[in-house]
């Protein structure tokens, strides 16, 4: 059964398209990620599907409502962790989720019972009367996704929510999502990060430039390299030129090169004869080679396979603040 039902949804801002006419499902009691560099469509997609953003066309239903004329109904179903965290400083802990309760209209009573349990399952209730201007971002986080939980949704989106965090916070976070999805929680989570897709997600849509390129469960998604027959090679060369890059890449049997840093080269080729031919330039061109590893193909790979270049190329690369998105984000959220 669909609780999100998307068809040809498209978002432009001005001759920019932002959301390039996709379609998917999302199931009940799944955990769907999008998974994608920062500007490939991800938050946009995620802003009008929680009614934030009106789309320029196609249709979305959130729980059976439709985005655009059920933009209420969709609010009663939905919790949003957006990218920015939404507390304010000088309240408590107890004080936002006490705020942000009677905002969605939710009765005192029922405020407090689910304050003093989201508190518990998020951590947090030793600092439930400290001000948030003093937590860390591991903690505001924390209590951010307490907020997005007050309403007891039946569909929480998450829009990266790791980002920023140190490792042991990220762990935190991503054991509670497991934790909140095993009661029934359907969970919609964008990230650019692949081992984070690949720990939580059910199913996993590749999003590139508005549109997204592939969709399936993640281990499907990595067998695609390994059924066409390509492998993969990591290899470290003190000595790395570009001569060196430039020959392997006009080899035949190699499919593509990615240079990782000044020693290393991720290649992936189509058949085993390509090895030697490698090794063999490599040496006449007065490279060593001090490593060779087969590797197994991820999620990485899969992304360079679909989209051509790496996640990482694109990871760091920000919008400028007076981008159309970034002015319509500053709004404040309306989740009923």
């Amino acid at each position: 059964m669909s609780i999100i039902e998307v068809n040809d949804l498209t978002r432009k801002f001005n001759n920019l398209v932002a959301v390039d006419n996709i379609s998917f499902r999302v199931k009940k009691g799944e955990i769907f990620g999008l998974l994608g560099p920062n500007g490939a469509g991800k938050t946009t997609t995620i802003k009008m599907l929680c009614t934030l953003l009106r789309p320029t066309w196609g249709q979305a239903k959130v729980a059976g409502f439709e985005v655009v004329r059920g933009a209420a109904k969709v609010r009663e179903h939905i919790g949003l962790v957006a990218e920015k965290i939404i507390l304010y400083d000088r309240l408590t802990a107890r004080e936002n989720l006490k705020f942000f309760g009677r905002l969605n209209h939710i009765p005192k009573k029922i405020i407090l019972e689910r304050t003093k349990k989201l508190l518990k399952l998020v951590k947090m209730e030793k600092w439930a009367n400290n001000l948030a201007g003093t937590f860390s971002t591991g903690m505001k986080q924390r209590i951010n996704l307490a907020r997005a939980l007050l309403n007891m949704p039946e569909i929480l989106f998450l829009d990266e929510p790791t980002l920023g965090l140190d490792p042991q916070t990220t762990r935190a976070i991503r054991d509670f999502i497991k934790e909140i999805n095993r009661e029934g929680i359907t969970i919609i989570l964008t990230t650019h990060i692949m081992q984070e897709a690949d720990l939580l997600c059910d199913r996993i849509g590749i999003i590139d430039e508005g549109k997204i390129v592939a969709l399936d469960i993640p281990q499907n998604l990595k067998n695609i390299i390994s059924e066409q027959g390509k492998t993969i090679l990591e290899l470290n060369i003190p000595g790395l030129s570009p001569k060196i890059v430039s020959e392997i890449e006009e080899l035949e049997a190699v499919a593509s090169v990615n240079q990782r840093n000044e020693y290393n080269l991720k290649i992936y080729i189509e058949n085993e004869n390509a090895i030697y031919q490698i090794m063999n330039i490599i040496q006449k061109n007065g490279g060593k080679i001090k490593s060779i590893a087969t590797l197994t193909p991820n999620l990485e790979d899969v992304f360079l396979h679909f989209t051509g270049h790496e996640i990482r190329d694109k990871a760091e690369k920000k919008m400028p603040l007076e981008h159309p998105r970034h002015r319509r984000f500053g709004a404040k959220p309306r989740i009923r």
